[in-house]
């Protein structure tokens, strides 16, 4: 099993995240450290990964989570905030976060150490929607909806064309939902900063066919098979 896909089976991050962790010299093979990505991991290799011993988990787990804002989607963080993980207290298997949502956003995020449909969730070439629910600054205007429904230059990056329903609009804001299957670091609040409409709120409310419902903010719970199937049919 190639290195990376040992360290996401093990529940410790996802692929991507692994390349890094291999590339920083945090993953050691046999007691050697290890900076080949293409690594393949024999039977009898001992692994440890930021001193740890790891292995693949056998049994797979998937949670979904209202993130609250206030909380890192890591699972740790150097400056001591509170992370994802905290908000998980009847799991004994190592999990991690799939993809991220930013430190003041809320809303659905799944949680695995099925490092294969995390993968899957992140690859760009998948193309899944997700859908945030935003309130606004000012009244969204027509015209505006328009330049976020053809694609907006949000610096460097034009994104693709997005699908945006107006909730309803306040006295000085307006709640609106807005569609992207990109994910550019702090691109939902960058798109609608480009509009000048700066976001004061902003929740995931939908990843796929996944929806976070009636979940309390902070609260979680396990995919049901279905829903698992569907992840790993993406």
């Amino acid at each position: 099993m190639r290195i990376n896909k040992y360290i996401a089976s093990s529940g410790v991050t996802s692929r991507r995240k692994a390349d890094q962790l291999i590339l920083d010299g945090k993953v050691a093979v046999n007691g050697a450290v290890m900076k080949e990505p293409g690594y393949d991991v024999k039977p009898d290799d001992e692994v440890l990964c930021e001193g740890r011993k790891i292995s693949p988990e056998t049994s797979k787990t998937y949670i979904l989570l209202n993130k609250p804002v206030g909380y890192v989607t890591t699972t740790s963080d150097d400056k001591n905030r509170p992370t994802v993980l905290d908000l998980i207290q009847d799991e004994d298997r190592r999990i991690f976060p799939v993809g991220r949502l930013d430190y003041n956003t809320s809303g659905l995020l799944i949680l695995t150490n099925d490092g294969d449909v995390a993968n899957k969730l992140m690859h760009p070439s998948k193309e899944l929607d997700k859908t945030y629910r935003a309130v606004v600054s000012g009244i969204l205007t027509r015209g505006k909806i328009a330049r976020l429904e053809k694609g907006i230059d949000i610096g460097g990056f034009r994104t693709s064309p997005a699908k945006v329903d107006v909730i309803k609009h306040n006295r000085n804001s307006t709640v609106v939902d807005i569609t992207i299957h990109e994910g550019k670091n702090h691109q939902v609040r960058r798109m609608f900063k480009a509009i000048d409409a700066p976001v004061q709120e902003l929740e995931r409310i939908k990843i796929g066919n996944l929806v976070i419902g009636r979940l309390a903010v902070g609260g979680y719970r396990k995919l049901g098979p279905a829903e698992v199937e569907y992840l790993k049919s993406i």
